[in-house]
This record gives structure tokens, sequence and C-alpha cells, in this order.
């Protein structure tokens, strides 16, 4: 499918447009076929998981594939024979890995005799990261900017008249969001996340606490205080490091839902191989330096994002250290702003991690089921922010508390 049209006068004077006439949009069906130079010139910040290595091992492990029900359909934008904007998006015919929940809503369809799969899903696959979606080529103005998004929308919203119940942008920036929602269902969510404050170290971060919530920190560290925790970038893991985590994610996956997660380990070999800079393995080994438990970690200039964890032995307090603890101490030791946790996870705020807004757009076809939708998800927003008023106020933090 593809589209073309002629970018208004005003827009042609932008600098950044100057000589570039026509706008084409299709899809297409890897980051391959985009081509890395590309992607990297509309994706410039260094949030590893819109990296187009990130993206190419997904497709290269056939993590997404039609088989795992996630269908590369990438959306390009050219400007003449230019890209001018690109979003990842895929063909979905299930609702696993996004984050953001609707099986309601297919399951609504599925009542009314109604085909809800397949969907179009705008989304990095099996992570709920919050990080840039639309990929604009580089001196677009905030008008420029404007025009290309809404080119996307409107391509988006040809293709659910055609082929697909719906379309699902998720984890959005909250200015893309603001604007898509002019056009589309807003929804709204929240995780919990840690901000640094200026901690000096640890201590710092505790002496901030009530006395409480800072005596059960220690009593938990201290219960796996003979454990000894490493971090290793993903480039100087070894292959034995490497073998040790992927077996620790399958298992506490196996033990948790029955399959051994989403991602193979062809993903994260080929990702040690091309973004190890990015990755931090934390490798946990008991008294006798047996290697009993993992964790994987990605950074940027300024988050830390904790992806997944796993076990071989259970151990009480293990999970909070190695999920928690051991990722505050990263952020602060390297002055990075935000610690991502991960999704959900209500006991985080006892461990001072804040309750902040995520976002996603929608749109689908059915008329009648939009209006539900629709109004479903201004209500849920109430409850949302209703929620997040009740869990900052159970933040343990001194200031919290006065």
């Amino acid at each position: 499918m593809s589209e073309t049209g002629l970018i208004s006068d005003s827009l042609a004077e932008d600098s950044a447009l100057t000589a570039l006439d026509d706008i084409h949009i299709s899809f297409y069906d890897s980051v391959e076929a985009i081509g890395r130079q590309d992607w990297l010139l509309m994706f410039r910040d260094d949030n590893p998981f819109t990296q187009f290595d990130y993206l190419l091992a997904l497709e290269q492990s056939q993590c997404v594939c039609p088989l795992t029900g996630w269908t590369p359909k990438h959306i390009v934008v050219q400007a003449g024979d230019k890209v001018a904007a690109i979003l990842p998006c895929y063909e979905k015919s299930h609702s696993w890995g996004e984050y953001v929940f609707d099986w309601a809503w297919a399951e609504a369809y599925e009542r009314n005799g109604l085909q809800y799969y397949p969907k179009l899903v705008a989304a990095i696959p099996f992570t709920p990261v919050t990080g840039q979606r639309f990929g604009i080529m580089e001196g677009a103005s905030k008008s420029v900017r404007h025009h290309l998004i809404s080119c996307i929308l409107n391509f988006l919203n040809r293709s659910i008249e055609q082929d697909f119940s719906s379309w699902h942008c998720l984890f959005l920036p909250k200015d893309d969001f603001n604007f898509a929602s002019q056009q589309s269902i807003a929804r709204l969510a929240t995780q919990f996340h840690w901000g640094n404050r200026g901690y000096q170290n640890f201590d710092d971060y505790l002496r901030q606490l009530v006395s409480r919530k800072r005596k059960t920190i220690v009593k938990e560290r201290r219960m796996v205080s003979e454990y000894h925790f490493e971090f290793i970038t993903g480039e100087q893991a070894s292959s034995a490091q490497w073998e040790h985590f992927i077996e620790c994610y399958q298992q506490t996956y196996l033990k948790r839902s029955g399959h051994t997660g989403y991602l193979s380990s062809d993903f994260f070999e080929q990702l040690a191989d091309t973004m190890g800079n990015q990755i931090r393995l934390l490798i946990i080994s008991d008294p006798q330096q047996i290697m009993v438990a993992s964790a994987l970690y990605f950074v940027s200039k300024t988050h830390l994002y904790g992806r997944y964890w796993g076990c071989l032995q259970e151990v009480d307090g293990l999970h909070f250290e190695a999920c928690y603890y051991q990722g505050i101490e990263y952020a602060i030791k390297h002055g990075l702003t935000t610690f991502d946790a991960g999704a959900q996870g209500e006991h985080k705020v006892a461990r001072g991690f804040e309750p902040i807004e995520t976002y996603s757009n929608h749109n689908v076809a059915h008329a009648e089921f939009s209006h539900a939708i629709n109004h479903y998800c201004q209500q849920e927003q109430l409850h949302i922010k209703q929620y997040m008023t009740q869990m900052s106020a159970k933040l343990p933090y001194k200031q919290n508390s006065e």
C-alpha cells in the first residue's frame, strides 16, 4: 500500500524539506529492507530498544515473524527520494507481548461475531518501555514533524478500513501522544520508575527514607549479603555467563508461564555481538562462587532499564536485590537519572519507585466499538489518575510523610 501527496507550500519552505515534493508511504517487511543508514537517521537517540540492531535481532532470530504472531509491517515515509519518517509496526494475530491490554476488546468483538485480528501495532515487541515511535528526519520543524505524523496516522486509518480491525501505538512520548490524541483514542496507564535525586551513594538514598522502610530494605539486603553480584558489559561477558543468563531466563519463564519465554538464545547471542556496549549482565554467585541467578539490564545516557531476570534456586530476598537494589546502586554510581525496572509491580513503591504515566493511542475501524472503547478509556483514565495519587501517598520518602 502506498500514498502520494504534495507537501503544502508553507511546509515545503522548511529548510529540512526544501526540494522534496512528493510524499510516499508504504509498508516494509523488515528493518533490513529499510536499511541501517536510513534507520539511524530517523532514530538518533540512544534508547536501546529503537536501535536498528535490537529490532534486527528480533527479526533474524525469528522471535518476530508470522509464526509468532508478530509480522513486521514497518511504515516508511519517503519525501521525494529520501526517507522522511519511520514507524516500527507489526501485524498481530493476538495480543501477547504488548503490555497495553486489549483482551476485553477482542473478546467483545468475538461475542458479536466480528474479527479483531489481525490488527496493526506500532510498538517494540515484548518491551513495555516508553520511547520514540515516530522516527522523523533530522532538521524537521515542529510543523513538519506534525505533518509527517499526520500522514502516518492517515495511512494507518486507511489501512484499518481495508485489512485490519484497528491500530495501536504503544508507549509514546507525551508530546507525540498529545498530538496523536487529536485524531485517535487516548489511553493512559502507569508504571513505577525510580528517580535519582542527586544521591552520592546507596546510603545517601536510604537516608531520605522513613525509618521503617529504611530498616526493611537494610534487612532485605542483609538476607543475601553472602552472595556476590557483578555487573558485566554484554561484550565482556563470557559465553558461559551468557548461557547461564539464558538458562535462568528460560527456567523462570517456564515456572511462571509454562513456556521458555518470548526471546530465544539466538536473539540474546546476536545482541551480545551487536549491542554489547548497551547491555549490563548482572551475574549472581553463591558463597561457593557458583552462578545461581542473573539479570539483564540495558543502559542509555540517562536511563537504566531492567528487563529480565531468572534464578536456578529460590533464595529469599534475591529477587529484590537483583532487580531493584542492584539497579538503584548502579544508577547512582553512574549518574543515571532514571531506573525503569519494568512494567507493573505495586511493591516497588515501598522501595522508592514513583508512579509515572505511560501513553498509547488507538483507532478502531468499527464505529460503534470505537465509541464504546473511547468512553471506556476516558473512564479508565480517571481511575488511573486516582490510583497514581494513592500510590504517590505511599512513597517512603521523609518529605512524603510530613
